[in-house]
């Protein structure tokens, strides 16, 4: 792939993962994105998974025709980015890595052997500064430290003349290149799932990406951006300042043997009658990942449980835990409890979000004993009414004016 007359793609496709980094369903596959930059001094961008350590030797060889690489970018240390370095070193023993300081120790950590103590010289390393600037010739890479997203040795690059952001992880998605699919639901599902946690940073990084004439932009993951790019940065804004996109209510629930499925799907009939879009979730049954994605990407949320052993339902306390450690807020929940006897699920549901910000809980909690009466449903109708005022808005962000510099 051609990203343009000097810089080359040169990653590759994984159709055999099933699960990316153990946990999130990937069906249509993953891209490791690597990049060529071709000019006086030229400058390979990140590396590969190790499966894959021999495609990606290939396609660097190729792209070179013969030339030898200077320097080698490494921006992220996640083995799906960093594994084949030293197949890459043993090839181009001569070339120049260039990294963050902890990059450099990570390196130490998973390959002492080319790092540590007798490994590469001190003159074939480049710490790269925060801000700092390595010349190729026509071409200038510019470092921006991107810590916490997600890992804490990150950095981004910025090249300067032909204005593309080498974003590390940023902006990317699962999927193969070769899947045909749109960007935004397998880029949530992943920005949620792995950098979700590190709002804050995002917002930091974009900030420093505010002053940047950025016109493409190179993710470690996924297609290369070009086109539209305002659309990519303002999810970018929401999805990192934890806003919800849109209007709609998740429904979430636990149930063992239906009841309390059936009165999640009452409530989610009562919403539709009143117009309301809602997205029904079998917590013991749907993607996780993509229910907690969901949850983010709409404004009200309402959970479902049931009390089993005294405790939530494992597959309801493992979706709120997804939610909690990801910072959800900013938005509006209701409950729904079930309990044959003793029911806890609501307690037990608001004591979980006990440490969280900006929820707000409706006046109503829905309690059921055993299977929902006509009592329950005037009850799932209050909260249906209650919940049929949207929260939804579009906040007006200081930040959001940078994005009118981009196509």
């Amino acid at each position: 792939m051609e990203i343009s007359a000097c810089v080359k793609y040169v990653g590759v496709n994984d159709h055999q993962v099933d699960l990316f980094e153990g946990q999130y369903k990937v069906p249509n596959g993953m891209s490791y994105n690597s990049y060529v930059i071709l000019d006086d001094k030229i400058a390979v961008m990140d590396t590969v998974d190790g499966f894959f350590t021999e495609e990606w030797l290939n396609n660097v060889e190729q792209v070179l025709g013969g030339k030898m690489p200077d320097y080698l970018v490494i921006q992220h240390m996640e083995p799906d980015h960093s594994a084949s370095i030293p197949a890459f070193l043993k090839k181009y023993p001569k070339v120049t890595v260039v990294s963050t300081a902890k990059g450099f120790q990570f390196m130490e950590q998973f390959f002492p052997e080319f790092f540590a103590d007798q490994g590469l010289p001190a003159e074939q390393r480049i710490v790269a500064a925060n801000d700092g600037v390595l010349e190729l010739g026509q071409h200038s890479l510019h470092f921006v430290y991107a810590p916490m997203v997600h890992w804490p040795e990150v950095m981004m690059t910025y090249e300067a003349t032909e204005k593309i952001l080498f974003a590390a992880d940023g902006f990317g998605k699962f999927g193969a290149l070769d899947a045909e699919e749109e960007w935004a639901d397998e880029a949530r599902r992943y920005y949620i799932g792995i950098v979700g946690k590190y709002g804050p940073q995002v917002q930091a990084v974009l900030k420093k990406a505010a002053g940047l004439d950025i016109q493409t932009i190179c993710s470690l993951h996924g297609p290369v951006l070009k086109e539209n790019l305002g659309f990519y940065l303002e999810k970018y804004d929401k999805w990192s300042s934890y806003q919800p996109e849109e209007s709609g209510v998740v429904i979430a629930y636990a149930s063992v043997y239906g009841n309390t499925r059936n009165a999640a799907e009452y409530l989610a009939d009562v919403l539709q009658e009143k117009g309301q879009k809602t997205v029904l979730y079998d917590l013991a049954r749907c993607d996780k990942a993509k229910a907690v994605a969901d949850a983010f990407r709409y404004d009200r949320l309402v959970l479902a449980g049931i009390t089993y052993n005294g405790d939530l339902f494992p597959c309801m306390r493992s979706f709120i835990e997804g939610l909690t450690e990801r910072n959800y807020q900013n938005r509006k929940v209701a409950i729904i409890e079930n309990g044959t006897w003793a029911p806890m699920a609501g307690k037990l549901i608001l004591g979980m979000f006990e440490k969280s910000k900006n929820l707000t809980f409706t006046e109503t909690t829905v309690s059921i004993k055993s299977a929902m009466n006509e009592q329950n449903k005037g009850e799932i109708g209050k909260l249906a009414e209650d919940f049929a005022e949207k929260i939804f808005h579009t906040q007006t962000r200081a930040c959001v004016s940078y994005f009118r510099i981009w196509h």
